[in-house]
């Protein structure tokens, strides 16, 4: 299979779905509305609530859900072969992810920028939106501690990444307050933005940073570590403006240039796919395709942390309704395109199928280091770039992104751990909640491994526990839907088919736990799979009850954003 081939098919479906199913989905389904004003104008605070350029905001949003994971998950999933993973990520994109993801904005919007978690209270119950919490608290607890470690060991195995990775925060607070204080023009701040961090990249091929052994105590990788929470905590109790925002849309800039790059080196050295299409000869011990496919990949595919992004930071920035198709629909399509360039990396970066078998000898090998060994030789054979700086190149993206969904993991948590304060009567203050949430990550981190690589031990419980949020986010908005009278068939169809592919991952997967004897992760797979079970439960019977309630409009939400107004003036 010709990989430029596979890669315009990927593309042109992606870039249709943005065209015509999106519109679709603005104009019959969800029918934004940009004269609703956002609680980015009517609880601006300027901290979390921020009215927002749409391309800084995407910025922020598509890094921000993007990750490591568009890039792990398919490199994994493709020892099944390219096929099926491909088709799970373009399809899923086009009318999974991107329904998902503006859906999840505009209900949030919709609702003075509440979080997922608080509106299964509204639209579910009380006993669904606690156990909703735990699912969410869960899954954050696993992208941050988890992120930490993928990240600390790109920084010791790829010493050249850590001055661009560094350097990208200075880079983001003066893109801070070029943007806000000095009122500089967007574009020029943004070409330079991206200049200075590919200039950061070339400094840092050419100048690696290795850590001893040892550094206060800690190996290098657990001192990466503790230094990525520490950061991550400051940088979540900051205003928006200053650090997060500006730091994921520069970001999200260079990423998509460095996209660019790879999909530019793939046409041009034209590369085979070696791998094969379906693969018929699995390593022994790999787990079936089916279910594990479709929680392998999760971002790239459609993913329920995108949901607690969009409704935990992103809806609070919105600065009009109507940016949510851009915002959110085509933030997905932007993963999508890192898993399908991921899927080709990992496929058509080795000269052989012997060479593509050697990675793949097992289920636990692929990922990260697959893509940046096989992109850097994509990068190589394409535009003749040295081996080290197209290395460099693609563990920068792969860290960047890692980084950025951590930022916006600690400060998701931190709303999270408030919220379930506020339900026990307990107001916490945003610096005592954030102190919480470091202690739990860094926690399980150094508590369940020594070496700071604790946070990979609940990871496979990840695309599961994933999904099947996912799930429970398309229900709200589909009780949403029904309330408003709306057709509810692009959300249904979805919800069903995610739940039951979670919900046959999650059973699958006590079976493997209590096979080799793995007490902690069936214990925690058995809680987020009853608390799951019963918020689909919850949540059918507030579906039934919106079925024939009185219908609700727009002009009520309306009125209800206009409550806020006077408060925030």
């Amino acid at each position: 299979m010709s990989s430029p081939l596979l890669a315009l098919i990927g593309i042109a479906m992606m870039v249709l779905g943005y065209l015509f199913y999106s519109k679709f989905l603005v104009k019959h389904i969800f029918k934004l509305d940009s004269s609703i004003p956002t609680p980015a104008h009517t609880r601006k605070d300027g901290i979390d609530y921020v009215p927002t350029n749409m391309y800084v905001l995407w910025g922020h949003h598509f890094t921000s859900v993007a990750g490591a994971a568009p890039i792990v998950g398919p490199a994994v999933a493709v020892i099944w072969g390219w096929l099926p993973a491909f088709l799970w990520v373009t399809l899923g994109t086009v009318f999974f992810a991107g329904m998902h993801d503006m859906g999840a904005l505009w209900a949030s919007v919709r609702n003075k920028g509440h979080s997922i978690g608080t509106l299964s209270g509204r639209y579910i119950g009380n006993r669904g939106r606690n156990l909703f919490l735990v699912v969410i608290f869960l899954l954050l607890l696993m992208v941050n501690a988890a992120f930490a470690v993928v990240i600390s060991k790109l920084l010791v195995g790829t010493p050249t990444a850590v001055i661009p990775t560094w350097g990208a925060i200075l880079v983001a607070l003066v893109v801070g307050q070029a943007i806000y204080r000095w009122k500089l023009p967007l574009v020029w701040v943004s070409i330079i933005g991206v200049v200075a961090l590919y200039a950061l990249i070339i400094l840092g091929d050419q100048f690696p940073v290795v850590l001893p052994e040892t550094v206060m105590g800690l190996s290098a990788a657990s001192f990466w570590v503790l230094v990525l929470f520490v950061y991550a905590g400051v940088a979540s109790v900051l205003p928006v403006w200053m650090l997060l925002q500006p730091r994921d849309y520069i970001n999200g800039l260079q990423l998509f240039v460095g996209l660019g790059i790879l999909y530019i080196s793939v046409l041009i050295a034209s590369p085979t796919i070696v791998a094969p299409a379906i693969n018929t000869a699995v390593p022994d011990g790999t787990p079936s395709m089916l279910p594990l496919l479709f929680v392998t990949i999760a971002c790239g595919a459609i993913s329920g942390f995108h949901g607690v992004v969009a409704s935990g930071t992103s809806a609070k920035q919105l600065n009009k309704e109507s940016d949510a198709r851009f915002v959110g629909y085509f933030g997905a399509v932007g993963e999508g395109l890192l898993a399908l360039g991921a899927i080709i990396a990992a496929t058509a970066g080795f000269k052989t199928l012997a060479d593509w078998e050697n990675v793949y000898s097992a289920f636990n090998q692929g990922g990260v280091g697959a893509f940046v060994e096989g992109g850097g030789a994509i990068l190589n054979a394409g535009l003749g770039l040295p081996v080290s700086l197209s290395a460099t190149i693609l563990a920068t993206m792969a860290v960047l992104f890692a980084a950025t969904t951590m930022d916006t993991g600690i400060r998701l948590q931190r709303f999270v751990v408030q919220e379930a304060a506020e339900i026990m009567g307990i107001k916490v203050g945003k610096f005592v909640a954030t102190i919480v949430v470091l202690i739990v990550g860094m926690g399980l981190a150094f508590g369940a491994g020594a070496d700071g690589s604790g946070g990979m031990v609940i990871w496979p419980l990840f695309g599961t526990t994933n999904q099947l949020l996912a799930g429970l986010t398309l229900a709200i908005i589909a009780v949403i839907l029904l309330q408003k009278r709306r057709n509810v068939v692009p959300v249904l169809i979805p919800l069903v088919f995610v739940l039951l592919m979670s919900v046959y991952a999650a059973v699958v997967q006590l079976g493997a736990f209590y096979a080799t004897q793995n007490w902690l992760l069936l214990a925690l797979d058995i809680i987020i799979l009853i608390a799951a079970l019963w918020v689909i439960v919850e949540s059918v019977i507030a579906m039934n009850k919106a079925r024939t309630a009185p219908p609700t409009s727009d002009e009520d939400d309306r009125v209800t954003e206009l409550e806020d107004e006077p408060a925030a003036r």
